[in-house]
């Protein structure tokens, strides 16, 4: 019988099979991305709002904001920062502006205002039948003293009769309609009243100074009757034939004028800074003298005072 070969067969065993150890790094990815997870839950529930913008500021524009923001758009206290420049120690709510500074954004907002008044004006004499047939009498420009409203006098058209102060109804309802946009402001207003050349002559002792001062304050009565308050006027004044608005020709209708000019704040503040700081006249000539004020005493004194003065002759005054 013929001997059958002896075959060996050795088998190779791997060490876990398809349980091998990447199970593992699924795992800890796994573990890694819940504790983030649960980190951002936590970071949103401590986190102020205004921490919560600037995160949300950075995911929609990191480039933008790594350029122009600060390097730590979240500080939940505690926390290391890496700082890359210097800062001042400034409390950022307590920035100092110099008082020049102030002024100057004051003046900057307040000739806004005023080109937004003029538009305003001028928008509302576009679309006010009783200002637009007027519209040629209607002068408005901007002055180092605020916004001017000049009415002046047309031939065959003024606002005044001749040598009066009484209104003509058709300056009336212009006064009317202007009244209704100035007194929407908060400035103070001025009123000015000027005549031609030509010398008044209607009564002993009655000038242009006199006319002039009458209808500035005629004018006055009808803005505040047109509903400009009458706390809003600060200042009424006649300037006769001084002010001439065409120099060529003194006595040209144009020159007889009213002109309402609406304050600014450096104006208002120099009208009211004119006068005493204390309100103590400098000079007070109602004062008695020192002799005066001796004479008085020694007539207290010897009892002269009840003494009756004598009765004035007829036409004589005794003041």
């Amino acid at each position: 019988m013929e001997q059958q070969p002896i075959i060996i067969k050795r088998k190779k065993v791997v060490a876990g099979g398809h349980h091998g150890g990447s199970w593992k790094v699924a795992f800890a990815d796994f573990a890694t991305a819940m504790m983030a997870f649960f980190l951002v839950l936590w970071l949103t529930a401590t986190a102020s709002p205004e921490q919560k913008k600037a995160v949300e500021g950075y995911f929609r524009d990191p480039v933008g904001f790594t350029d122009g923001g600060s390097p730590n758009p979240v500080d939940l206290e505690g926390s290391a920062s890496v700082i890359n420049e210097a800062s001042m120690d400034v409390d950022p709510g307590q920035i100092a502006i110099s008082e020049n500074v102030v002024d100057a954004l004051s003046d900057t907002l307040e000739q806004r205002r005023m080109n937004e008044l003029f538009e305003e004006l001028k928008q509302r004499i576009d679309e006010n039948e009783t200002l637009q047939e007027f519209k040629d009498q209607l002068l408005i420009d901007i002055t180092d003293e605020g916004l001017r409203i000049q009415i002046v006098d047309r031939s065959g058209r003024p606002m005044f009769d001749i040598g009066k102060a009484e209104l003509k109804y058709y300056s009336q309802d212009i006064l009317f309609e202007l009244a209704k946009t100035l007194g929407s402001v908060d400035n103070r207003v001025s009123i000015t009243g000027h005549t031609d050349a030509t010398p008044f002559g209607g009564r002993p002792g009655y000038t242009n100074w006199e006319l002039s001062a009458d209808r500035a304050n005629t004018a006055r009565r009808a803005l505040v009757a047109g509903g400009v308050r009458a706390q809003q006027i600060a200042r009424v004044v006649g300037l006769s034939d001084s002010v001439l608005f065409d120099q060529s020709e003194p006595t040209a209708p144009i020159n007889r004028r009213i002109s309402i000019i609406v304050l600014n704040k450096k104006t208002v503040n120099s009208i009211q800074s004119s006068a005493s700081a204390e309100g103590v006249p400098l000079i007070d000539v109602t004062a008695p003298s020192e002799q005066e004020q001796e004479k008085a005493q020694e007539s207290l004194q010897s009892g002269d005072w009840l003494d009756e003065n004598p009765e004035p002759a007829p036409g004589e005054l005794n003041w």
